[in-house]
């Protein structure tokens, strides 16, 4: 049975929901986030109490880090500050009590997952290492595969004999090659921005090496409606669309 690997619902119930019922169609017995499962969105709650019913593991994203502490949340721009501080407004304390319970990096099945870069950043983004920095990355984690997320766009990096590659990550299989390390940005279920409206996730199969990305509808509307009721910056909700 596959494991499925998502990040960056961003406080998105309806997209979220859409992604589980997905999830369970495709028999996944196991359900990790790569963090910022709270930002942006108008239903930061709901969404980690989904997260704490259906027993997913999580990693802390830096929108967990600046529900928490104050010097995080300077490292936002006014328009995130905004987002955030209402975030907090609306998360009851069960919820923050689970977001501090998250850590910053996870090993798994002989894996590591981050939410920003290995081997626990939750503020560098993968698009903004290059080189000799990407190259030191893969020395950060043990094992052939680091999955991350944060920048909201689909990327697959390969270290093949001390050769870099980089190229999209696509909609449907990818099969890992055994003599190679990688690492996978599953992009957003709850945020894409990378020009494909739907929630993305990734289905792994740590046995075999297969891994499958699904783009999967829901009512995009329906949360758009959800930001005004709740008082969250309509910006964000301009994005899903």
């Amino acid at each position: 049975m596959p494991v499925a690997i998502l990040s960056d619902i961003h406080g998105n119930l309806p997209a979220f929901e859409a992604v589980l019922e997905d999830m369970d169609a495709c028999g996944v017995h196991e359900i990790i986030s790569l963090g910022d499962n709270v930002g942006y969105g108008p239903q930061p709650d709901e969404v980690v109490r989904l997260c704490m019913r259906r027993g997913v593991i999580s990693v802390a994203g830096n929108h967990e880090a600046g529900v928490l502490l104050e010097r995080e949340r300077r490292r936002f721009n006014f328009q995130s500050h905004e987002a955030l501080m209402r975030t907090i407004a609306l998360l009851s304390d069960c919820a923050v009590e689970w977001i501090a319970s998250l850590p910053r990096g996870l090993s798994r099945h002989g894996c590591r997952f981050v939410h920003g870069m290995p081997p626990d950043s939750v503020h560098k983004y993968l698009f903004a290492v290059s080189g000799g920095e990407l190259k030191g990355a893969f020395q950060a984690f043990l094992g052939p595969l680091c999955f991350v997320g944060h920048t909201h766009d689909l990327e697959l990096v390969c270290l093949r004999g001390g050769v870099l590659e980089r190229r999209p990550l696509e909609q449907g299989p990818c099969l890992f090659e055994p003599d190679c390390r990688y690492i996978v940005n599953v992009g957003s279920a709850g945020q894409p921005r990378d020009g494909d409206n739907r929630a993305k996730y990734a289905l792994w199969w740590p046995d075999d090496g297969r891994l499958e990305m699904r783009f999967v509808s829901y009512d995009i509307e329906r949360a758009v409606a959800l930001f005004a009721e709740r008082g969250m910056p309509l910006r964000y909700a301009q994005r899903l669309r």
